[in-house]
């Protein structure tokens, strides 16, 4: 991409004041184009697919699914997209979650405009952001490699190495909401045994000790929202 390409950009927030705040400074720029923006994971994972955008901005803590789980979707179908998280959730845990789903950039929503400008231009680029240095592809995963060596707590950062899979994030949005597994069996149309099953390898992918640790854990790090949990589940019931 040269100096002068228009950068088509995508931006995934389900806060309307942030998001158009968010477009308003980016077309500021005269090579940044905002071509669409979705409100949820899945919104994101869709428009990627239609759109085929160069950067998309993404948000952790989304409705229907969660940021990180739409990055991996998107980067493993479309690694030429670039994704830049722009959460909330400020800290090193989250910056590895991120860079390991797949995203290139990760910055907290204060961050100023200039900064997150410079790097909407050095991902488009094909380059890592990580805190206040450009990485290339090896530099980036030799970071990574880095963080979960010298962390103490393996079975926390363990749990993007073994990410949720489709129906696990399913049924943990039911245990956030106050499901039972009996509830649980019934709504999906499957057996209580296959519940308590999937429960078991959700416990041990979050390395957690029983529900009410996994629900907590998916609420503090913003994967699934209380509100939206409930509210999801009404509308694909009623579906």
């Amino acid at each position: 991409m040269g100096p002068n390409d228009v950068i088509n950009i995508i931006i995934v927030e389900d806060h309307p004041l942030f998001g158009h705040g968010l477009r308003r400074v980016l077309e500021t720029e005269e090579n940044l184009k905002v071509v669409a923006q979705a409100k949820t994971g899945k919104e994101a994972v869709e428009m990627a697919e239609t759109l085929q955008p160069d950067v998309m901005l993404m948000d952790i803590n989304l409705p229907e699914m969660n940021g990180l789980e739409a990055t991996r979707a998107i980067r493993q179908k479309y690694d030429h997209i670039g994704i830049i998280v722009v959460t909330a959730y400020d800290n090193r845990n989250q910056l590895f979650y991120a860079i390991r789903a797949g995203a290139m950039a990760y910055f907290p929503k204060d961050v100023n405009a200039e900064e997150l400008i410079a790097a909407i231009q050095a991902v488009a680029k094909g380059h890592y952001v990580i805190g206040d240095r450009i990485m290339n592809e090896p530099q980036a995963a030799r970071w990574l490699l880095q963080e979960f060596e010298k962390h103490d707590h393996f079975e926390e950062f363990d749990r993007i190495y073994k990410p949720l899979s489709p129906r696990e994030m399913e049924i943990l949005r039911y245990i956030t909401a106050g499901y039972s597994n009996k509830e649980i069996a019934y709504q999906l149309h499957i057996s209580r045994q296959t519940v308590k099953n999937h429960m078991s390898s959700i416990l041990r992918k979050l390395a957690v000790n029983d529900r009410t640790q996994a629900a907590i854990l998916a609420l503090r790090e913003g994967w699934i929202r209380l509100d939206d949990a409930g509210q999801q589940i009404i509308e694909e019931h009623d579906d």
